[in-house]
């Protein structure tokens, strides 16, 4: 008589998983997806750290382009004459993008020229990728290619297609609709120009002395800046260049504290 139990399953097929090689399979599914938890985060958080160092050098190389082309900087005429009458420190440069004050909600400049945000590198970007119009229909102060004759389009970005909503806790990068020139965090780049052409440049954040300077009395900075006065204690610390562009960073914040601690740590910057 045929011993029935010992027969192979038809076609050879290999016999069920047993209870235990299951679990086994479950736990090293567990473990797999558990290292995959960890290490995505950090791979994405990584991969838009280096997109937003892209994209910060093209703004860079799109200034200094435009700089050599025109013999100055693309800003308003507006925006120029309100940098010549408020003094930032010794300098007469000029920054955009900026959010707000240090810890109080408030814009860095306490009398903002009518009608311009400090959070807005829109004309900038309007007058390197020579828009007349921003991608919502609003006249650019570039209408007409007054500040881009040539009609050069220096600087490459990405259009988001993305209308700005108050308060969006996760708003694209790109370029909006409005214009405004965003990182991979949604937060719009700062943007500072060496108006006076003395090859020094002053950000509005990082010229601070609590941002900036290394220890007290002491006239190096943090990220190779410093600070030329005889008594270095004061806001003026500045980069060798004309061009200072930086990102908030995955955190998406800033603040008047040290530039290598807190919210200021993860900023990215152009001169690093």
């Amino acid at each position: 008589m045929k011993n029935i139990g010992n027969r192979k399953p038809v076609g050879g097929a290999s016999p069920a998983f047993t209870l235990v090689e299951l679990l086994t399979v479950i736990a090293i599914i567990g473990i797999l997806a558990g290292m995959l938890a960890v290490v995505l985060p950090a791979a994405t958080k990584k991969a838009k750290v280096m997109k937003a160092k892209t994209e910060i050098a093209g703004i860079v190389t799109a200034i200094q382009a435009y700089d050599q082309d025109y013999s100055k900087f693309p800003i308003t005429r507006d925006e120029r004459d309100f940098a010549i009458q408020n003094l930032q420190g010794a300098q007469t440069d000029f920054t955009t993008g900026m959010r707000f004050g240090p810890g109080n909600g408030k814009p860095y400049n306490s009398t903002p020229l009518p009608g311009y945000s400090y959070d807005d590198n829109r004309q900038a970007v309007a007058i390197l990728m020579d828009l007349e119009k921003f991608p919502n229909g609003v006249v650019s102060s570039n209408v007409g290619h007054v500040y881009n004759p040539k009609q050069v389009k220096y600087l490459n970005a990405k259009m988001s297609g993305y209308d700005p909503l108050p308060n969006d806790p996760n708003p694209p990068g790109g370029v909006d609709n409005t214009g405004v020139y965003r990182d991979p965090w949604g937060t719009p780049y700062v943007i500072t120009m060496d108006l006076s052409y003395d090859d020094q440049c002053s950000d509005l954040l990082y010229c601070l002395q609590s941002v900036s300077q290394v220890a007290a009395g002491k006239s190096a900075g943090y990220n190779g800046l410093f600070n030329p006065a005889p008594n270095p204690d004061n806001d003026n610390f500045l980069f060798h260049g004309k061009v200072m562009v930086w990102s908030a960073g995955p955190d998406r914040t800033y603040d008047a504290g040290p530039a290598v601690l807190g919210k200021n740590k993860d900023n990215v910057l152009s001169w690093q």
